[in-house]
Parts: C-alpha cells; structure tokens; sequence
C-alpha cells in the first residue's frame, strides 16, 4: 500500500490506475478508524479493483467550540489497518495541500466552496452552521484528487450521505454513490470515533439513540402516518436516559431532507436524532420505507 501525500502523487497514481484498466473506488474518512469505517473498506473492495482511502481531519467541516483539534488522530494505526485489508493507497494529505490558501489565523480560507442548497437547512445543518459546505467541498477535492469511479460513504451519516449522492447527481459527476448500512455495537450503539469521549455512565445509556430510530421505524412499519406520532415516539425514548441532551428528533424526507408532516404510502423517510452526553454529540437514524 502506498502512503500518499501531496495531490500531485495521489492523481498520478489515481492515473497508473486507471491506464491499467482498473476501476477506482474512494473511501474519505477522517482517521481514527473502527470497525464501521472498516466495512466501508471492505465494500469499497468488493465495488472495485483499486481502493484509496483518505484520512484528512478537515477544519472547514468542524465549528467554533466543536472538536478539531481533540478530534483522535492515529495515522499509524490506520496505516495497519488498511494494509492488513489489503487498501492500495492511503491518501492522507495536510491542511496547507488541501487549502493552500490561510487567513491570518491559520484556518483555511478557500477561493472557492461548495454547497449544497436546501439539503442542510435541517437536522444536523441546522444546529451545524457550515458544517456541510465544509464536507461537501472537501469531498469534492477528494474526488478531483483521487479521481474515483465509486465514492463510498456511511448512512449512519444519513444526511451527509444523502447530500453527497444529491451533489454528485447536480454537478454530472461519474461517480456513483455506495451507501453501507451503520455498524453497531452489540447493544446497538452506533460505531463512532467520539464514543470514546463517553464515560461509563453515558456509555451505558448511549444506545437509546437505536432505541428510539428502531421506535419510529416501528410506528411507520405499523402503520402510523402522522409525522408528528413518529417524533412522539423517538422522544418517548429518549426520555429514559437522565443523561441524554435531546438536540434534535425528526422525521424528513429522505431524498429532501425536508419535513413532513404526513407520511405518504410508498415515500422514504429518515427517522433521526441528535443527542448530547456531557460536551459528546451523538447521532443515529433509520430510513424507513412507508408501508402501501
């Protein structure tokens, strides 16, 4: 596997790749890898004959007071993980490469961004301001740099993998999409990097996050088309952990991203929540299928 590091190595061997006749797929991830990035690899490997992954913890995506610069970082780590898989490429670029452009307080300051109208006004978007312009443009130089025929992505990100797959399908680019369904801990937590910053009590209390998506995908799957019972449900059972901070609980369209107030036979729907333990920001949810 080899180690990349500016842009410049990365699409040349991007263009070995392709002159060998060889399908190209791309894994971004910001580092600190667990099993759930692991099984975006292994997609990534069943998808294509040559795989990179990124590893690039991207400022313009984290806020002011958000966890940049506590975010874990194990280069090392994820090197071995990656080789062990048998990834071709590790394509892990600095701040300056990515945006070589720097304001005075040494944060990037890109000529140019990229956004995404309407998809970030809810869920995440609306308490994260930024926080998707930053992803969508660091993903956008990700797939210029690494020149990717498949683009693979986690929907316990739900929103930023709904986004990414809408982006790709407005600037007409030939990359298709993968989504790979959230990997969950035994007791349904779902995999994160933060999940460490938990401690025992929060830990234990954590997968009331699954408990509520799996209540609103059974009160769909039952039959409920009021939006409004959904949500109802999702704060039911949120409302068993005294430690839980509920940031957000809802239901939206899922190719939208919008709110519904009735569920329609036959729509897509996310089910999604946020939740605070302690300064740890948690996210989970289910896209549902509205029964006929």
């Amino acid at each position: 596997m080899e180690l990349l590091r500016t842009v410049e190595a990365m699409q040349a061997h991007a263009d070995a790749a392709e002159s060998a006749g060889r399908t190209r797929a791309l894994v971004p991830t910001l580092g600190a890898l667990h099993d759930g990035h692991l099984a975006l690899v292994r997609t990534a490997l069943e998808k294509a004959d040559h795989v990179t992954v990124s590893v690039f913890v991207n400022p313009t995506q984290f806020g002011p007071g958000e966890d940049y610069d506590a975010y874990p970082r194990d280069l090392e780590g994820d090197r071995a993980a990656l080789e062990a898989l048998g990834v071709d490429a590790l394509f892990a670029p600095t701040v300056d490469e990515m945006y070589p452009f720097l304001q005075e307080e040494g944060m990037p300051s890109p000529l140019a961004w990229v956004s995404v109208e309407q998809l970030d006004e809810h869920l995440c978007g609306a308490y994260r301001e930024g926080h998707f312009r930053g992803v969508a443009t660091v993903v956008t130089k990700l797939f210029h740099a690494c020149t990717p025929d498949v683009g693979v992505f986690g929907k316990k990100d739900a929103q930023q993998y709904v986004l990414l797959r809408r982006l790709t399908e407005a600037l007409l680019l030939d990359i298709e999409i993968v989504g790979v369904p959230t990997v969950r801990e035994p007791d349904g937590l779902a995999k994160s990097s933060r999940n460490a910053y938990l401690d025992p009590d929060e830990r234990a209390q954590a997968p009331v996050l699954y408990e509520a998506v799996t209540a609103a995908k059974s009160a769909i799957e039952g039959g409920e088309q009021e939006a409004q019972a959904v949500v109802g449900a999702m704060q039911n059972s949120l409302s068993a952990a005294p430690l839980a901070r509920v940031q957000y609980a809802d239901v939206v369209d899922a190719h939208t991203l919008q709110p519904v107030q009735r569920l329609a036979p036959g729509q897509e729907v996310l089910a999604a929540v946020a939740v605070f333990f302690g300064d740890t920001r948690l996210i989970d949810n289910a896209f549902v299928s509205v029964p006929r």
